[in-house]
């Protein structure tokens, strides 16, 4: 946005566009903690509402005021704000074209970008829809959920191997291709256990057939990846009793105390996927004893008596330190630097390593 005085001009809407400081936060909680079984219906006027129009649009801006597509929509705010409220509330909109391009880091993957209006839509879809669909995620499902990242399943993972009786051996496995595979139909039916309103089902239905798949990059595509998968993962704590069990978007972790139990149990988890969400597990799946090899799992190595750093972020955090130390800078500045892996490094057992590696100065 060009000026302040752009964010607080009067919305054709009727409301005012103000800065996140003073936006309500009412329609964040329209919609609280909700019956396992119950369907909901009246929520897409909720989405369509003005008030949460104006909540989407400060929400997908957030750390992104300055990017292009940001300041092209804001450049006629209030004209582009009531369009995208008009053809919400008509039932016209449309997915925009993507631009799709790739990225090789960590690994090759295939990156669908929307243009901003269509971000702002998928915030408004998702004010509403968060706490619904969260509330049936059972508490061992992670990722781009509020309070359930890397830390969240570092500390529960640490937390159950004092359970070392029953923490022997460890099940690891992902699902081939994940994202790309995720079947439409199966998709758009788990999403029918939860909303009976048919014009949010009819947008929901246009937004995941825009693209094959769910393609990474999508706001809401996080969200339907969680809950594509979110029956299987009551399937496995409720009708298979598995105690120890952590999901992490696909890559799954479970322990047991033998591991006869957990081969019987991957060839139970390989049948529900296939005949139940159309989904394969990667051949390179592992059942290992946990001391002998530890849980490579979001960014760490786990091991009953200790936890250390991932190799490769080990790896990364090592040349830039090789090379700030080459450099003359103060303290403040390396520190800055070197911040991510810091930040990595204090949730394991890393103090001879930072030791070892960084400039003693800052230590």
């Amino acid at each position: 946005m060009r000026n302040k005085d752009t964010r607080t001009k009067a919305l054709p809407l009727g409301k005012k566009l103000q800065t996140s400081k003073g936006t309500s936060r009412e329609t964040e909680s329209s919609y609280t903690k909700s019956k396992a079984m119950k369907r909901h219906g009246n929520l897409y006027e909720q989405v369509c509402s003005e008030d949460n129009m104006v909540l989407a649009w400060e929400k997908a801006r957030k750390g992104k005021a300055h990017t292009y597509g940001v300041r092209l929509f804001e450049k006629d705010l209030e004209n582009n704000m009531r369009q995208l409220h008009n053809e919400l509330t008509t039932g016209t909109y449309r997915t925009s074209e993507y631009s799709v391009f790739t990225i090789y880091d960590p690994k090759e993957r295939e990156i669908y970008r929307l243009p901003f209006r269509d971000r702002v839509v998928h915030h408004a879809i998702m004010n509403v829809m968060e706490p619904i669909w969260t509330s049936i995620f059972i508490q061992q499902t992670y990722s781009c959920i509020k309070g359930r990242g890397i830390h969240a399943v570092l500390i529960a993972i640490k937390r159950d191997l004092k359970d070392v009786e029953n923490t022997h051996y460890c099940l690891k496995m992902d699902v081939r291709k994940f994202y790309p595979t995720i079947d439409h139909d199966i998709l758009k039916s788990i999403i029918r256990r939860k909303v009976k309103d048919n014009r949010l089902l009819d947008l929901l239905d246009l937004i995941i057939d825009s693209a094959p798949g769910v393609p990474i990059g999508n706001y809401l595509s996080q969200f339907f990846a969680n809950l594509y998968l979110s029956y299987f993962d009551h399937w496995l704590k409720e009708t298979k009793q598995v105690k120890y069990y952590y999901r992490y978007a696909d890559d799954m972790v479970i322990l047991a105390p033998n591991k006869a139990y957990l081969h019987e149990l991957l060839t139970e988890i390989t049948a529900y996927l296939n005949n139940e969400l159309n989904l394969q597990l990667k051949g390179n799946y592992q059942v290992f004893p946990v001391d002998f090899r530890g849980i490579d799992f979001v960014g760490y190595k786990f091991y009953h008596t200790h936890i250390l750093m991932r190799k490769s972020i080990k790896k990364r955090l090592c040349r830039k330190a090789a090379k700030l130390n080459k450099k003359d800078i103060d303290a403040k500045s390396y520190r800055i630097k070197i911040a991510p892996w810091l930040g990595w490094a204090k949730h394991c057992d890393s103090k001879h390593l930072l030791k070892k590696v960084l400039n003693e100065e800052i230590l």
